[in-house]
C-alpha cells in the first residue's frame, strides 16, 4: 500500500492527512486514512502581533514532531507541508520553517495566496457536478478566503484575499479589501449565467451538517442565511451547548457565514455545494498528479 500525506498549516488549525493511494478505471484515486486536526491559532499571534510568539512556536514544533512520527509509523512514501496565511504574515514565519526543519526534519513551504488556490482546486471538484452549471469556488480560511471562476469546467481566473475568520474575528480585515473582493467577483461573473457556488473548508462544512440536507444537494442562500441567524442569536458559550460546536469553531462559524453570503449576494448565486474537501485534498491530488508518469 502507498500512502502519501499531506498538511495545513492554517490560520486557524493545522491538520494532517494521510491517504492511501488506490487505482482505478482512470488510474489513480486515495482513500483518506487518518485525519487529525490541531486548533493551534497561529492567526491570533501573525494578524496582531506580526509574528508567531515562543508559545506558539514551541506547540507548532510538538505538533510537527507527532504529524512527522505519524508519517512515520504509517509509512507515508511522499507528503506536501503547506503553511497558510498565518505564516505568510508572520515576521518570522521562515525562521519557524527552519527550526521545525532542524528539530522535528520535516520540510514545510509556505506558499502565496496563487499557490494556495491553485492547491485547493487541484481537487477538481467542478468535474463531478452539473455540466449545465457554471461556478464560483469558495475556500474561506481563517487568514484568507480563495475565490476561483470556472466557465464550463475551465478554470477563467482565481484570486486570494486577506479576508478570513480569524482576522475578522481579531479586527484585522480592511473595508479597502473587502471592496477589492467584491468588485472582483462582481466583475469576473458579469454576463456568466447558471453560476452556482461551491463551498470549502471546515465552516461550511459543519454548516452543511448542521442543515441536515442529503450529500449531493446544494445549500441555499436562505437556508444558509437562516442557519447564520440561528447561531448568531446566541452568545459564544451558548452556541458552543445549543449547537454542540467545539470552542474553536463556535466563534469562526460566524465571520465564515459572513464571507460566504457576502459572496453569493454579490454574484446573485442562490446555491453552494459543499465537497468534503480542502487543501489537504488538494494536496494528495497533487501529490498523484506529480508522480502518476513514475507509478506512484
Amino acid at each position: 500500500m502507498i500512502r502519501y500525506a499531506a498538511i495545513d498549516i492554517g490560520s486557524n488549525a493545522v491538520r494532517l492527512l494521510i491517504a492511501d493511494i488506490i487505482t482505478n478505471e482512470k488510474g489513480f484515486d486515495y482513500k483518506k486514512n487518518t485525519l487529525v486536526r490541531v486548533p493551534l491559532r497561529l492567526g491570533d499571534d501573525a494578524f496582531l502581533d506580526k509574528k508567531i510568539s515562543p508559545k506558539k512556536i514551541e506547540d507548532m514544533i510538538k505538533t510537527m514532531s507527532a504529524f512527522k512520527n505519524l508519517m512515520d509509523v504509517y509509512q507515508v512514501k511522499k507528503y506536501i507541508a503547506c503553511a497558510t496565511s498565518a505564516m505568510r504574515e508572520a515576521e518570522n514565519g521562515q525562521e519557524v520553517v527552519e527550526k521545525i526543519r532542524e528539530i522535528a526534519n520535516l520540510d514545510i513551504e509556505i506558499v502565496g495566496g496563487q499557490r494556495e488556490a491553485n492547491i485547493i482546486y487541484a481537487n477538481h471538484i467542478e468535474q463531478t457536478l452539473d455540466v449545465k452549471k457554471n461556478y464560483l469556488y469558495i475556500d474561506v480560511g481563517g487568514g484568507s478566503t480563495e475565490v476561483s471562476v470556472f466557465v464550463n469546467r475551465e478554470l477563467v481566473c482565481s484570486r486570494s484575499f486577506n479576508i478570513g475568520t480569524i482576522r475578522i474575528l481579531d479586527n484585522q480585515d480592511k473595508e479597502e479589501t473587502w471592496l477589492e473582493m467584491k468588485s472582483w467577483v462582481k466583475e469576473n461573473t458579469k454576463g456568466v449565467k447558471n453560476l452556482a457556488a461551491i463551498g470549502t473548508g471546515g465552516n461550511i462544512n459543519k454548516l452543511f451538517r448542521m442543515s441536515k440536507l442529503g450529500d449531493d444537494l446544494p445549500l441555499s442562500i436562505t437556508k444558509l442565511n437562516n442557519l447564520y441567524n440561528d447561531l448568531n442569536g446566541y452568545s459564544l458559550k451558548d452556541r458552543i451547548r445549543v449547537f454542540d460546536l467545539k470552542p474553536d469553531r463556535a466563534d469562526v462559524i460566524i465571520p465564515a457565514c459572513v464571507i460566504y453570503l457576502s459572496l453569493m449576494k454579490w454574484t446573485a448565486i442562490k446555491q453552494i455545494y459543499v465537497p468534503k474537501v480542502g487543501l489537504v485534498d488538494g494536496i494528495i491530488n497533487l501529490l498523484i498528479a506529480e508522480n502518476l508518469k513514475s507509478n506512484v
